[in-house]
């Protein structure tokens, strides 16, 4: 998830989300031409979301980590692997 917060000119700073909604989709930053971009992208690179800002409106740009969900357990194996260990 990347956290964007940009002051909104009022003296408030306003905070966008985006983060990848689905399974192997991913979020991208780029700045170009004064504009910093941020959008989540499919495996094949077709954007989902885009949020674009102007880079002198940009406060801080926070990515946080994904969550890992199988923390403190081994992988899982597929039947066919533990089959063909047990031939060897």
């Amino acid at each position: 998830m990347i956290e964007v917060i940009v002051d909104a000119g009022t003296g408030n700073a306003r905070t966008f989300e985006i983060s990848a909604t689905r399974a192997g989709r991913r979020v991208e930053v780029t700045t170009a031409r004064g504009v910093v971009e941020v959008a989540e992208l499919t495996r094949t690179g077709h954007p989902v979301r885009v949020g674009r800002f102007m880079s002198t409106r940009v406060i801080a740009i926070v990515e946080h980590p994904a969550a890992d969900n199988a923390v403190g357990r081994e992988p899982r194996r597929s039947r066919r692997v533990e089959q063909e260990e047990t031939l060897l």
